[in-house]
Formats: C-alpha cells, sequence, structure tokens
C-alpha cells in the first residue's frame, strides 16, 4: 500500500472519529452539578447525619463528646465547600468542552483550559487529556501522569489510573494497562455512570491480562441497554467482546461485534491490528479469533475499499 493511501486512510478515520464524538457529546445530557435539586441532595446527605449526631450528644453529659461533634462537623463543612468549588469547576470545564470536535476546536479548547485554571487542576487536565487523545495518545498519556495518585482524593486517582489505562490498553500495552486498574476499588463509586465506565477499563484490563472470566463476571454487573448507559455502550461492549473472546465463549462475542456494528462498523477497527491493515492496531492482547471476526464483518459491510491489499492471517 503506498503511503498516499495510507495517509488519505488516516485522514477519513479521523473524520470519521470527529463524527462519532461529535454525535455521542449530542446524546450527553448536560448536568448542573449547581442546580437547586443536586445541592438538596447534597445537603441532605451530609445534613441528616450531622443532625442526628447532634441529637445523640445533646444527651450526653460529657463534654468531649461535644468536641468531638464539633470538630466532625467543621470536617464536613470543609468538605462541603470543597465539593461545591470542584463542582463549579467541573462545570467550567464541561462549557469549554462544547464544540471541541473539530481541530480548530480542540486548539481553541487546549489553550482556555491553559489560561483558566491553575496548572495541576485534576478537572482541567481530565480535560486536556481527553483533547488530545484525539490525535495523540501518547501525549495524553504524558498529561494524565501530571495527576499525583497519591495526593488526590481516592476516587479522583481511580479515575485517573482508569484513563491511564484506557490509553494503554489502545497502544496495546495491556501489562502497564493491568497495573493501573487493580488497584481500582469500584465500590468508592456510587454515580452509575462512573462506576460503569471504570468497570468496562478495568474488564478489559483483566480479558487481555489472563483474566477473562473474571472480567465477564465484572461486566455482568452492568446493563448495557440501560437508556442511562447509551453513550457508554461502544465502550462496554468493547470490554465484552474481549472478555468473552479470550475466555473462548466465540458465540457470544459474535453477537457483541454485531451490536458493535449496528452502532457504527467503525468501532470493530478498534479488533483489527497491523498485521491485516498497515492503520491497525497494536497486535499485543488481541485474540486472533477476535480479530478474524472483526475483519470480516469490516470488509463484508464495504466501509473499507476491497482495492487495499489486507493481508489475511
Amino acid at each position: 500500500m503506498s503511503a498516499k493511501s495510507v495517509q488519505k486512510g488516516k485522514q477519513s478515520q479521523a473524520k470519521e472519529r470527529e463524527k462519532i464524538l461529535a454525535e455521542a457529546r449530542k446524546k450527553q445530557p448536560t448536568v448542573d452539578p449547581m442546580a437547586p435539586e443536586n445541592l438538596r441532595k447534597m445537603a441532605l446527605r451530609m445534613g441528616i447525619p450531622v443532625l442526628i449526631g447532634w441529637v445523640i450528644v445533646f444527651f450526653l453529659d460529657h463534654w468531649v463528646w461535644k468536641l468531638i461533634m464539633g470538630i466532625v462537623t467543621a470536617a464536613l463543612v470543609g468538605v462541603t465547600i470543597w465539593a461545591i468549588r470542584y463542582a463549579r469547576r467541573s462545570q467550567k470545564v464541561v462549557e469549554i468542552l462544547k464544540g471541541a470536535d473539530t481541530p480548530e476546536g480542540r486548539k481553541q479548547a487546549l489553550e482556555k483550559l491553559d489560561s483558566d485554571f491553575k496548572k495541576g487542576d485534576a478537572a482541567a487536565i481530565f480535560a486536556k487529556a481527553q483533547l488530545e487523545m484525539q490525535e495523540d495518545p501518547k501525549k495524553a498519556l504524558k498529561t494524565l501522569e501530571q495527576i499525583n495518585l497519591s495526593k488526590v482524593m481516592a476516587h479522583v486517582a481511580d479515575e485517573a489510573r482508569a484513563q491511564r489505562a484506557m490509553i494503554h490498553l489502545i497502544l496495546g500495552e495491556t501489562d502497564e494497562a493491568r497495573a493501573l486498574v487493580d488497584p481500582i476499588d469500584l465500590s468508592r463509586h456510587s454515580e452509575a455512570k462512573s462506576r460503569a465506565m471504570l468497570t468496562s477499563i478495568v474488564a478489559e484490563a483483566w480479558a487481555r491480562s489472563g483474566q477473562a472470566k473474571r472480567a465477564v463476571d465484572l461486566l455482568d454487573k452492568v446493563d448495557d441497554k440501560d437508556p442511562a448507559y447509551e453513550d457508554l455502550r461502544p465502550q462496554i461492549l468493547r470490554a465484552r467482546a474481549f472478555a468473552y473472546a479470550f475466555a473462548n465463549n466465540s458465540k457470544a462475542m459474535k453477537k457483541v461485534l454485531f451490536e458493535l456494528k449496528a452502532l457504527n462498523v467503525q468501532y470493530l477497527m478498534g479488533f483489527i491490528t497491523k498485521k491485516k491493515n498497515p492503520m491497525g492496531v497494536s497486535p499485543r492482547g488481541v485474540h486472533p479469533l477476535l480479530e478474524k471476526e472483526a475483519f470480516d464483518i469490516v470488509m463484508k459491510s464495504g466501509v473499507v475499499q476491497r482495492k487495499m491489499e489486507m493481508r489475511r492471517m
């Protein structure tokens, strides 16, 4: 294949990727963390336990209990202030990312993230890496590595680990991904979409590093047909495909591949390696049968020109 054909193919894939990302953003509901309903929920979650604690302390004679309760209350006030500030920063990041579906839009968003946020701000780092990943995954990985996992809150560290692991998986670096996901504690993530996203990345890393059965069991806890996970469905199905392939469940694997094709056949390109397509992914951690089935579906779909002389294994 000529260099010109490869370059043309890369440009075509880039345009298709931008189209997919734009459609995904349109589907994502705009969540306002500072909306009255969300603030009310946060107040109830924090206020009720504090109120109960003070009622109990009121009937205790010793002053030490009142002192302890005062310290607890002060700490919760501090956490609340931090949560509100973090929510405001996150909301601002979401606004910046709107419209960042083109190279020029991404450039403007990156400049705004650099100018509007302090160095080391986790929300800004996540957003910056998300934009960089569309053109240079390795650069995005270096950006995410700026987050000190030992200094940020546990749930933020989990998210940073997962995002880094996802990039390693895209690059075929399965051992590095596995080392990052193993310390993730899914039980500390109560928000359903966040937990589902983390679950899919953890499961894919497990499946591609010798723990396929464990990955299948983990993914069984997530219903990818739930409307709440609509924008996460491609990622969940991708993880299922790897898990079923390495668990030697070819029937379930094929079913998942056709579900991905129904969403967008381009998603199947993530299973086709450089052995079959010069623009493919690294063969490391890709099951041969998974690649074969994905390749056959893509070729039959007509999305890849047959005149491209791709070698079959």
